[in-house]
């Protein structure tokens, strides 16, 4: 494993779908109390039931701080392995690293710098510096060489790929004055090109309404299920704030091309209804300076797009909501081939994110 000096565009490697055959799955384990309620035992749980479920269709790597290393071996999970990985939490979406492969057989790897969404702007935690090395550290197991990136922070959630060459993204996010705020978006949109390797960059304006802790990421609202598809995240009433963001979306997405020139066909999933925060879980969250806080009735950045496709299913957040069923049959016809497996998912919710932000594939070269 070394760092690469040149640029994966160069050396012709690009960042696949995620409906590509994948070689396994990457997650994290949580246990930040400031972040997870009750010592973070309800979202272990729900953790714990994501993890077996994609095991069932491909292998899962769990990275683990010291502290919960014998109790997840103790937990015995088939098809499994757990790492000793420190980290600051569970978001291996964002922190990780980006796989890219050259189509031949080859896969390397793309450690952008991460900074908890914001650093000292407007992050959501301090310290970040060991979720910082956990792409490294990705990279090392998978035995990939690696793109580092020092001075352009990004994180995986804010990206999509159709693998053909078209990146989605929002401005929302990567226009945030915490990321990068000295480079403009075209010289933004260049670096995307050139560590994806793509050719277009769509940048949607804004995410799910109330996506607070990750400044609007694109994989809450939009997501590629085929090149030249996607499906939205759609909001009915007119008198919700989601309504007008999806319909921006909406418009945007059905005005553009992707990278091959063919017109992007949009298919609506319409959102949960509103999600918000009671007392009891608001109380049970540890309250330290410099987190991002739980209060009482906030409103929580509930979508279905934030599913995860993996080898042979997908794996859906659900809220015990009425629209829960529409969401299951929309992905089915979607992915015909594919299970969909529905997953409680307030846990996740509540802690800033759901089951694609835990996440991250490692593509079959």
């Amino acid at each position: 494993m070394r760092i690469i000096g040149s640029t994966p565009k160069e050396d012709g490697y690009y960042m696949p779908a995620e409906f590509r055959e994948h070689r396994c799955t990457y997650l994290l384990w949580p246990e930040r109390e400031d972040n997870w309620r009750d010592n973070a035992e309800p979202a272990q749980g729900a953790f714990e039931k994501v993890i077996r479920t994609i095991a069932k269709y491909e292998p899962v790597v769990v990275g683990t701080n010291k502290s919960q290393y014998q109790h997840l071996i103790e937990m015995n999970m088939p098809n499994v392995q757990i790492v000793e990985m420190s980290n600051n939490d569970a978001w291996i979406r964002d922190c990780g690293a980006t796989f890219v492969i050259n189509g031949r057989g080859g896969m390397r790897a793309v450690d952008w710098k991460f900074n908890a969404w914001g650093g000292l702007v407007n992050g959501l935690y301090f310290p970040w510096d060991q979720d910082d090395w956990v792409a490294a550290k990705m990279a090392a197991i998978e035995g990939a060489d690696y793109y580092h990136l020092s001075d352009f922070i990004l994180e995986g959630g804010s990206i999509h790929s159709d693998g053909e060459g078209t990146i989605l993204t929002t401005e929302e996010c990567l226009l945030n004055e915490g990321r990068n705020a000295n480079m403009t978006k075209e010289e933004i949109e260049e670096m995307l090109k050139t560590y994806c390797g793509a050719e277009k960059v769509l940048w949607i304006p804004q995410g799910i309404y109330m996506d607070e802790d990750t400044n609007g990421h694109v994989d809450n609202i939009c997501q590629f299920v085929a090149p030249g598809k996607v499906v939205l995240a759609w909001e009915d009433n007119r008198d919700d704030p989601q309504y007008m963001r999806s319909k921006i979306a909406l418009d945007y997405l059905e005005s553009e091309t992707d990278a091959k020139g063919r017109k992007i066909e949009v298919v609506k999933m319409h959102v949960p209804n509103p999600v918000t925060i009671t007392d009891h879980e608001s109380r049970h969250v540890d309250i330290v300076e410099g987190s991002f806080p739980r209060n009482e009735g906030d409103r929580l950045p509930a979508s279905y797009v934030n599913y995860y496709n993996c080898n042979g299913a997908i794996i859906l957040p659900i809220f015990n909501d009425p629209h829960d069923q529409d969401a299951i049959n929309t992905l089915q016809a979607l992915f015909p081939d594919k299970t969909i497996e529905p997953i409680y998912a307030r846990e996740l919710l509540l802690g800033g994110g759901n089951i694609h932000c835990i996440t991250q594939q490692v593509p079959r070269p």
